[in-house]
């Protein structure tokens, strides 16, 4: 049996050969692209070859009480609103970024999970851009990345209300 045919097998090699390709002479370049100054998000980020990327895995709220658990997780409250949340989330990813060498300033593309805070019977939408208004556009960060978010039914938890995943990028 064929997993794979066509032009997959020849998409994967050619991004294998091109991972494996040594990328001579590049010069590392990233360009944040934004057509509106006041606007949130960014239009588009170009990361152009022999750059530096790290790509996180989706990152979940810690319970607000830094003495609790997961497994002592019984409501939202444990966990905080959106907002709350939407902190706790770009806290991990920040404290992620710098273990690694990188910086807020750095990251180029996150994607955004919301589910309905059962509180309010929907997804927090303003209340998930206060939180990242906290890192981003700010005296600390003026930068801001390429961003899209998704409502969603459910969490990998009942009392999770986002998740977040990104990608940054910096020069070598």
């Amino acid at each position: 049996m064929r997993l794979f045919t066509g032009p997959r097998i020849s998409a994967l090699a050619l991004a294998a050969a091109v991972a494996a390709a040594p990328f001579a002479s590049a010069q590392a370049q990233v360009t944040k692209i934004q057509s509106n100054p006041q606007a949130l998000i960014l239009d588009a980020a170009d990361v152009k070859a022999g750059t530096d990327i790290i790509f996180l895995s989706g990152q979940l709220a810690s319970p607000v009480d830094p003495k609790k658990t997961f497994a002592d997780v019984k409501s939202v409250d444990d966990l905080g609103d959106t907002k709350t949340q939407t902190i706790s989330v770009l806290t991990k990813i920040k404290a992620l970024l710098e273990a690694r060498g990188y910086t807020m300033a750095d990251l180029v593309k996150l994607t955004l999970f919301v589910a309905a805070d059962p509180k309010l019977g929907h997804m927090d939408f303003a209340g998930a851009n206060e939180g990242f208004k906290q890192f981003f556009k700010t005296a600390d960060n003026p930068t801001t990345v390429a961003r899209s978010t998704f409502q969603v039914a459910a969490l990998a938890g009942p009392y999770f209300l986002i998740e977040i995943e990104g990608i940054a990028a910096k020069k070598k």
